[in-house]
């Protein structure tokens, strides 16, 4: 998605600065151009020769950098860019911007640009948990700047904490939402639940599906890319937990449920992405089933709580959006589901076909309002058919 962007990345003086140089390939991968600008901290840790080979344009590392052919001055770059990322940014680069001081090219530049600017800062737990970083930061964000938190973790100068330069996919792919995506979900909240639950029968058993969450975690992260503030129930999954968002993990069917109608009220969009168990065990075995003891044993099931009738009993003027997995009758048992549970719009997949369904990273779909109307989606990546359900929720209203 980031073909033809034109990036400008600020390195400034940490020893995270050799990370920049996989930023720099990442952006280039994904078809970006890029230029560097480097503070003079930022060479003593690595060369300006790194960051020109791999980006193709050469490298400013001073305020008095020229080269009229390239156009290279802290107005032309400012004006050239469509975003602007300094990274790893230390808290002297913050706190300049924050206070209006452009001594350097970067500043400079990022004082004379009307461009996004997204810092993914990197220091010492001390300096990060500073006030006066602190309010620096305060000031910058509500003039509307992006950071990018840093992560917890092992520290250069061995101690271990908050500091740590946050992960290099996770900075490329906040870019890449920044540089695609409309601030179009700014000031709703969306509820999104994803994965699988898991019913106990014993201490070591559980009724479950092959649900991954794939689907609920990119509906989850698209929508706080495109600006929502997203809360994200999950169930079982080995799917790292997204930055940003508010991330409640839970077991079974009932614990869903409690959590759900936790978070219902503060919610104005519910997106039921999760494969939530039909049945469960009536009774919980206790300890292991021995099959020594037990040749042939009988689990008697009931029915779960159905959270999606539920919701439709109180959304009011929410929007609800449900999920059917089917492997026939598509078309028809969506519609039937839809209109049973009172849906704004079911999303309806076969998981029985090749290359889609749970698990896989690509998915195809049907999506139905709740007019009845059909829209069929190919097969695509499920990140990008994340930003097709979305697009179609807002159509809703």
């Amino acid at each position: 998605m980031l073909k033809g962007k034109k990036i400008l990345l600020g390195v400034t003086g940490s020893i995270a600065a050799y990370k920049a140089a996989e930023i720099v390939s990442l952006f280039k991968k994904k078809g970006a151009d890029v230029f560097v600008i480097m503070t003079e901290s930022a060479t003593k840790f690595i060369q300006p020769l790194t960051f020109s080979t791999l980006s193709g344009n050469l490298v400013v590392d001073n305020l008095f950098s020229t080269n009229d052919k390239m156009m290279i001055k802290h107005v032309s770059l400012a004006q050239w860019a469509d975003l602007i990322l300094i990274a790893p940014a230390t808290a002297n680069i913050i706190g300049k911007i924050a206070q209006g001081i452009a001594d350097d090219m970067l500043a400079t530049t990022v004082m004379a640009s009307n461009t996004k600017v997204v810092f993914a800062p990197a220091m010492n737990k001390n300096m990060i948990s500073n006030p006066l970083y602190q309010q620096n930061v305060e000031k910058l964000t509500a003039l509307g700047y992006e950071f990018i938190d840093s992560e917890y973790g092992q520290l250069a100068c061995g101690e271990v904490g908050e500091g740590r330069l946050a992960n290099i996919e996770e900075i490329v792919d906040k870019v890449d939402y920044l540089l695609t995506f409309k601030n179009d979900y700014k000031d709703k909240t969306v509820l999104v639940t994803a994965s699988c639950t898991r019913e106990p029968i014993d201490k070591v058993r559980f009724l479950s599906n092959y649900s991954s969450g794939k689907m609920g975690f990119a509906l989850a992260k698209i929508a706080r890319a495109r600006g929502a503030k997203v809360i994200l129930i999950t169930g079982p999954t080995c799917l790292p937990i997204p930055k940003g968002i508010t991330t409640v993990s839970i077991e079974t069917a009932e614990e869903m449920k409690k959590e759900v109608f936790k978070y219902f009220s503060e919610s104005d969009i519910i997106i039921s992405a999760a494969a939530v168990a039909d049945f469960r065990p009536k009774e919980l075995f206790a300890g292991k089933i021995k099959k020594e003891k037990n040749t042939n044993p009988f689990i008697e099931l009931e029915k779960t709580s159905d959270i999606l009738l539920e919701l439709s009993n109180k959304k009011g003027k929410k929007i609800l959006v449900g999920f059917a997995a089917e492997t026939e009758n598509l078309t028809a048992n969506a519609l039937k589901k839809l209109k049973e549970k009172r849906l704004d719009l079911i999303v309806a997949n076969d998981i029985s076909v090749k290359e889609t369904g749970f698990a896989s990273d690509k998915n195809r779909a049907n999506l139905i309002n709740s007019r009845g109307t059909v829209k069929e989606l190919p097969l695509m990546p499920k990140i990008d058919m994340a930003g097709k359900i979305l697009d179609e929720i807002l159509k809703l209203k």
